[in-house]
């Protein structure tokens, strides 16, 4: 069980380096976003809604930014494999299932202010300090909520171990990221924009 859930949890991440991360300019965007998670990962100890507000304004859109508006897309010729088949396999959230994570996202922001109380659910914030912690205990409840739902749906899909391995994944990915792409931000400034990936060419 533990040998399993360690290949898996070692394949699911190789495979997201590298059909995932051949940008420089990701890679370098995921150092950003590994470093702002592991601070929210210390203030949620004592602030959760500020720890969610910096996870998500910060950590997930530099994070998301690079994925979306620099990874390469089309035919990848480093694993020989199309962008729809890479889409399809993909373990977690996938591009469309990203742009609803995301749209929702951005909605709740909204949604608090236009019914500060939820519909009764909550007490209603009075002034920009109290409304900001309201976003961000939303924000935080959206991000639980998003593995939570994830990995059980995994459950039904792969099996128990792979859900297992790929929560584990999402909530280690930040230690993981610093250590692979912290030398990006210095191929970027040698005009090297994408990773030449000569390790998975040899795989």
């Amino acid at each position: 069980m533990v040998k399993d859930f360690m290949n898996l949890l070692a394949e699911q991440r190789w495979d997201d380096h590298r059909y995932y991360h051949q940008s420089r300019i990701n890679q370098s965007l995921h150092f950003v976003s590994a470093v702002s998670f592991l601070c929210a990962y210390v203030i949620l100890f004592f602030d959760p809604a500020l720890a969610a507000l910096i996870a998500w304004a910060v950590s997930m859109t530099t994070r998301q930014a690079g994925h979306f508006f620099f990874e390469p897309r089309g035919y990848d010729h480093v694993n020989q494999a199309s962008d729809e088949h890479k889409e399809a396999i993909k373990v977690g959230y996938n591009l469309r299932r990203k742009v609803v994570l995301l749209s929702v996202w951005a909605s709740l922001p909204l949604l608090l202010w236009i019914t500060p109380s939820m519909g009764g659910l909550i007490v209603p914030a009075v002034g920009m300090q109290a409304y900001l912690h309201d976003v961000g205990i939303a924000w935080l409840a959206l991000g639980v909520g998003g593995v939570l739902l994830r990995t059980v749906h995994l459950f039904f899909l792969q099996g128990v171990t792979a859900g297992l391995a790929w929560a584990t994944k999402i909530l280690t990915d930040p230690f993981h990221d610093i250590m692979l792409y912290w030398r990006a931000p210095l191929h970027l400034l040698r005009g090297e924009l994408l990773d030449p990936m000569h390790h998975v060419r040899g795989h």
